[in-house]
This record gives C-alpha cells, structure tokens and sequence, in this order.
C-alpha cells in the first residue's frame, strides 16, 4: 500500500525543476544584458572610429607675399576689399611653377581651403606690420585633401570615382614629401559656425543655441514644474478637476516631441510673432516639452518624503506651509533637481519640434542673444548628416560624440546632486 508523500517530500521533488527554471531565467537576463551590452559596444565604437578623425584636420604651408599694392593700395589698409584669395593663388603657383593652362590652375587652387584668405585677413588685422612681408603660413587643405590624406578616399581606384583628380592627388604627394603637410588638433570645429565648407564647419553655433535655450528651459520649467507639483501633492483638494489635470499631465509625457513643436509654431511664432528660429522660441517649446517629466519626478520625490515627518512638524505646531517648506521640500529636492536634470538632457537631445519653428535655417553666425537666428546641437547634426560631402559624415560623429558628452556629463551632474544633497530620516 503506497503511503501519501509528506509536504517536505513534495517541496524536495520540486526542487530540482525550480532551480532549472530559475538558472534558465537568470542564463536569459544574462544574454539579453550581453547582447545589450555589445549592441551599445558596437555603436560607440563604430561612432568613435568614425568621428575620432574629425578632431584632427589638414594643413598645408604656403610661402605668402603680403604685397601692400594688393592689402593696402595707396598706402590705406583695405581689409574688405583686398584680394586675400589671389595671394593664396600666387603662392600656389610659385608652390607649382610647372602648372600652366586654366583648367590646371583651377584644380590646384581647390586643394587648398577656401577659409585660407580670411586666415590671411586675421594675420594682418591683427599686426599690420607684416604687409609687405614674406610669410610662412599654415593653412587648411580642402575637405577632398583632408579626406585623402586620412585614407578617406583611395587613390589608386579610377578617377572618375573619387572627387579628387590625380594631378591633386599628385600635388598632394609632392606637399606631403616635401613636409608641407601635416595634420594638427582641428580648432575650428570647436570654434567655428557652421559652413557650406567641411574643413571650416565648426559646433560653436549650434552648442551657444543650445545653451542659450536650455538656460530659458530650467529657468521656466524649474519653477513652474516644482510649483504645480507642490500644490497637486500638498494643497489641491482631491476631486474630479484635480484627477483630470494629473491624467493630461501624465499623457502629456507621452506625446511626441513633435507635437510640441507644432504648438510652438502656432502659439509662439503664429500668434505671438516671436522670432522664427531663436533660441528664445527654442526654450520656450523645450519648456512645454520637459514640464510633464519634472512634474512627475516632483511629485515623486514629495510622494517619497515619510508621512512622519509631516506629522512631527504638525505636531510641533507648525502650519501646512511651514511643514511643506520647512520640511518636506528640503528632503524631496534631491529627487526633484534630479528630475530636472533628466528634463533637460531630453530637451538637449530633441531636434523634432526646433525643426517645427525654423531652428534647421543655415545659420554661419553664433549668436549673440535668447532673440538672435540659431541651430541647436541635434539639429546641426541632422544638417551635416544630409550633406553629401563625405566629410560632413565624419564631423556628423564627431558633433555625436560631443552631444553624448553633453548628456553623460548631465546624467553624472544628477548623480552627484543626488548623493550630495540626499538626506536621511
């Protein structure tokens, strides 16, 4: 006569086939971590081996003679109207005496950038002395040299493939032989606007829009954002309106970016005749855009605060307004703050709604105010990656890199506001 199995039986027989289950559960969250892993492994490293190389540009040295009947005819200094570009062409021909014909001379000037002439220009601004001098100067090659000398383009595939010819890919050799060629840390990426040449574009423009209007951002959103969270959470009266107002705000956090850009432009621009493509306008849809995410972090962070202290400080006579300011805000504004900074790394990554109001126009200039024409950082990046010139594709990853760095050095900033200012109860 079989005897029934005790419970403790039971549990053992089972054992074995839980711990299979559970050892296959954890094998899955470690292959589904592994492949995350390398996934964002990959992308880096093909973002940083794809970038890397626009941090370093092409320079060609040319022997320049400042004639002052070119700069300065007459004896009066003329920088707007003095042919920097012709000296630059001189010197090239003296560079390649053996060039001759039109269409030669023309295929020699384009190995060197068209910013050459203004270096000239900034060299005699700045010291007039030198007019009438001999200088060794090292300017910027064209984006097709800059791309041939990083191993960009190959020059040993036909000509008619690649968009360098091969009399510049042998003047290119003979300056490289000859030690006129070298390649030095790209400044003007970080100190230039934006351009229709590769080897002169430059993120200043669009970095001084984005900061201009995430200072707009926090400075309207902050506040706001705290303050609507504090009286949903402390003082509103629990009834159907108040319910209402917490739904739309948590759908709010839902919708598209874009959607927000489009109540930019009918609000701001439409309607309030703002100016198009300003950082003003920028920051004011980015604060439409980031209110929802800071008023849920807010409202989180109250929501964390232990109901004992509000009872202590109640008991201790203290009002509704001195236990929330007193007491309650002190202890949720690390999470609040963090909310905030989490707001505004989305707003620094968003391009959808500034393209809505005109922030994509080609802006050269860095601007100078909130009310001055800009680009933000994303959308520089969405341009250059629509450019054809295979070196806008390089300066594409590059101003990525620099955007990530933006968002890693915020997401750090949140993290240490979080440690630092956390207390405990």
């Amino acid at each position: 006569m079989k005897t029934a199995k005790t419970t403790l039986e039971k549990v053992e027989a089972g054992l074995p086939r839980r711990r299979r289950k559970e050892m296959a559960f954890r094998a899955i969250g470690v292959l589904a971590t592994a492949v995350g892993v390398l996934f964002l492994g990959v992308f880096f490293a093909t973002l940083i081996a794809e970038g890397s190389s626009a941090f370093r540009q092409t320079f060609m040295q040319i022997e320049v003679e400042l004639r002052e009947d070119v700069i300065a005819p007459g004896g009066e200094l003329d920088l707007v109207y003095a042919d920097f570009d012709g000296l630059v062409r001189t010197a090239l021909r003296e560079q390649f005496p053996d060039v001759s014909g039109r269409s030669d001379r023309r295929q020699l000037y384009r190995i060197v950038s068209a910013g050459a002439g203004y270096q000239l220009r900034d060299m005699v601004e700045a010291d007039p002395d030198i007019i009438g001098s001999r200088q060794t100067v090292w300017v910027p090659a064209a984006s097709n040299v800059d791309m041939l000398v990083k191993g960009n383009i190959d020059p040993d595939i036909d000509e008619s493939l690649r968009p360098i010819s091969d009399k510049q890919v042998a003047w290119v050799n003979t300056l490289r032989d000859a030690g006129k060629l070298e390649r030095r840390f790209n400044k003007a990426l970080f100190t230039n606007g934006d351009s229709r040449e590769p080897e002169l574009a430059g993120i200043r423009g669009a970095v001084m829009g984005s900061a201009l209007m995430l200072v707009v951002t926090i400075v309207l959103s902050f506040p706001i954002g705290a303050a609507a969270a504090i009286y949903l959470e402390e003082f509103a009266p629990k009834s159907r309106w108040s319910d209402l107002i917490e739904v739309n705000i948590n759908n709010l956090a839902a919708v598209p970016s874009i959607v927000f850009g489009l109540l930019g432009l009918a609000v701001f621009i439409n309607w309030m005749a703002l100016p198009r493509s300003a950082p003003l306008v920028g920051g004011l849809v980015l604060t439409l855009l980031t209110l929802p995410v800071i008023i849920i972090a807010s409202r989180a962070a109250i929501q964390a605060v232990p109901p004992s202290i509000r009872e202590a400080a109640l008991g201790l006579g203290a009002s509704e307004t001195q236990v929330v300011f007193h007491h309650v805000l002190p202890l949720a504004l690390p999470g609040m703050l963090t909310g905030t900074i989490i707001g505004m790394s989305r707003a620094l990554g968003e391009s959808a709604p500034l393209l809505m109001i005109g922030m994509v126009a080609f802006i050269v200039d860095v601007p100078g105010g909130f009310a001055d024409p800009a680009t933000a950082l994303p959308v520089q990046i969405y341009l250059w990656a629509d450019s054809p010139e295979r070196a806008f594709a390089e300066r594409t990853s590059a101003a990525i890199i620099v955007l990530l760095g933006f968002l890693l050095l915020m997401n750090l900033a949140a993290v240490i506001v979080r440690k630092r200012m956390e207390r405990k109860w």
